[in-house]
């Protein structure tokens, strides 16, 4: 089994989980992460529809698609 260096963020944010004590703390930090991602997701989507690789005809084919990888047997 092979080990993998955790990166700089993931070294922060164990640091800084040393400090949440409470279960209202670990909600607060949840939320800002959830926040900070959802900001992301915005500004990636804004590009991809200026830059027209999102549209209308794509979001309902992703809408009515099937992207689930097929199951090996």
């Amino acid at each position: 089994m092979a080990t993998e260096t955790l990166n700089p963020t993931q070294l922060h944010l164990l640091k800084m989980f040393s400090f949440c004590k409470t279960k209202s703390a670990l909600e607060s930090i949840k939320k800002a992460l959830m926040k900070y991602y959802a900001e992301q997701i915005d500004k990636e989507m804004d590009a991809l529809w200026a830059s027209g690789e999102m549209n209308d005809a794509k979001q309902e084919e992703f809408k009515n698609g099937h992207f689930r990888t097929p199951y090996k047997q």
